[in-house]
């Protein structure tokens, strides 16, 4: 049951990247569902991964959160929702190791990330990517847009 207390928010995240690696953009819609406020931003780096862009986007939209909320998070990054599910306590049990002793890949972002969901309650949802969803449709615009708007100032 969601906490009563807490206000409700819904987090659509995505990541987008040219080459892996290669140029990288997130994007993120929060929305407060009960005063319709929804805010859209997005964000670029030049030499990044998909999945380090899928991490900064659901980071970035937490970031925004000025107190803790019931977060209904939605992506199409397996790997996000599966680190936050099913990885993140193993990794810090073993030190953030992996099941087979290596380094986690992006720890910095994943511990940036821990730190921001304890704060909130944190519910996952897991949607296909480009398959019509608009909120979905929508981040991976900005993150695009991002990544594109990066790569022609490069060039400019």
């Amino acid at each position: 049951m969601p906490d009563e207390t807490k206000p409700t928010v819904q987090l659509y995240t995505d990541g987008a990247c040219s080459g892996n690696p290669g140029p990288g953009g997130w994007g993120f819609i929060l929305r407060h569902p009960t005063s319709g406020k929804e805010i859209e931003r997005a964000g670029a780096e030049a030499n990044t991964t998909n999945n380090r862009m899928e991490l900064m986007a659901v980071i970035e939209g937490l970031s925004l959160l000025s107190r803790p909320s019931v977060v209904e998070l939605y992506s199409d990054s397996q790997y996000v929702l599966k680190g936050l599910k099913e990885w993140l306590h193993s990794w810090k049990r073993r030190g953030w190791k992996t099941a087979d002793k290596k380094p986690v890949k992006n720890v910095e972002l994943w511990k940036k990330l821990d730190e921001l969901a304890q704060e909130h309650e944190l519910h996952m949802h897991w949607i296909r990517g480009h398959a019509g969803h608009p909120e979905n449709e929508r981040a991976d615009e900005l993150a695009v847009e991002a990544r594109e708007s990066l790569v022609s100032s490069d060039h400019s």
